[in-house]
């Protein structure tokens, strides 16, 4: 299986270019994950305050015997703890349950704009980020406009933002927004709801002529176009095919076929979902 390529991200440091996500597992399940992925070569490791499953997720990390600088590991502030002191005192509970010194990669998780503490919370990431705790700081589920403010209001861009993305929601325009200011794409739910992508007979005649699973497909099709995809899965089989990206390679109208069905969110809209 051919090495994981990385991306260079806008703070000087790397992000491996698929991950793996954790949600709804709970701590045990996290923890058999985790460990499983990190014997198979994953390297970035996706999970969440709301996710409850910090402490699986740590355990797994320790028992996989991969050395702590080799694993990036990604937690999200969850809304309830949104503004300065509070995000500061979420991400010591966040480490404690991880179990680690630092975090590599801190995520804002919603905006939830009616709220409107997005910035003071943005404000503390970067502090932790000066004080070493952090080596990034991101966002998830974030807006151009979200993006333009944290900008204006504190001169730091974040790192990532994490946002649902498959070929069911391309998000060609905010893909263009990222790239303008440096900014890495993440892809939550990768193959969107599953056999609605999984069962496209476009997608599968593209795995049937490369030989691979229409899973792969979709992955590849994410890693071509920049974004770092973070399929969750419990089965080992099925977290060996997702990191197993970099053999084969997409042709441009392969990859405008995938792209070519209707526009469909599965998730929130940014604008007014709220998540505490």
């Amino acid at each position: 299986m051919p090495g994981t390529p990385v991306h260079a991200l806008n703070d000087g440091t790397a992000l491996p270019a698929v991950g793996l996500g954790t949600y709804p597992m709970d701590d045990a399940a996290a923890e058999e994950a985790v460990a499983g992925a990190l014997e198979l070569g994953y390297r970035l490791v996706d999970t969440a305050v709301n996710y409850g499953n910090e402490t699986g997720v740590g355990r797994g990390i320790a028992r996989s015997g991969v050395p702590r600088e080799e694993v990036l590991v990604t937690t999200k502030a969850p809304g309830r703890h949104q503004g300065y002191e509070e995000t500061l005192a979420s991400f010591e509970q966040s480490r404690a349950r991880l179990g680690v010194e630092y975090v590599d990669l801190y995520l804002i998780h919603w905006p939830l704009p009616r709220v409107d503490r997005y910035t003071e919370t943005w404000k503390a990431m970067i502090k932790l980020r000066e004080d070493g705790l952090v080596r990034s700081i991101g966002v998830s589920n974030f807006t151009a406009g979200h993006l333009e403010r944290l900008e204006r209001e504190t001169g730091v861009l974040p790192s990532v933002n994490q946002v649902e993305m498959h070929p069911l929601l391309p998000q060609e325009e905010l893909r263009a927004v990222h790239a303008s200011k440096g900014i890495v794409t993440e892809s939550w739910s990768p193959l969107a709801r599953g056999r609605e992508v999984l069962e496209d007979p476009s997608t599968v005649a593209v795995a049937r002529d490369h030989g691979v699973a229409p899973g792969q497909v979709v992955l590849r099709w994410h890693t071509q176009l920049g974004a770092v995809p973070i399929p969750k899965s419990a089965d080992p089989g099925r977290r060996r095919e997702n990191l197993d990206l970099f053999g084969f390679e997409l042709t441009a109208q392969e990859m405008a076929t995938i792209t070519s069905g209707a526009r469909r969110r599965f998730g929130g809209d940014p604008e007014t979902h709220e998540e505490f």
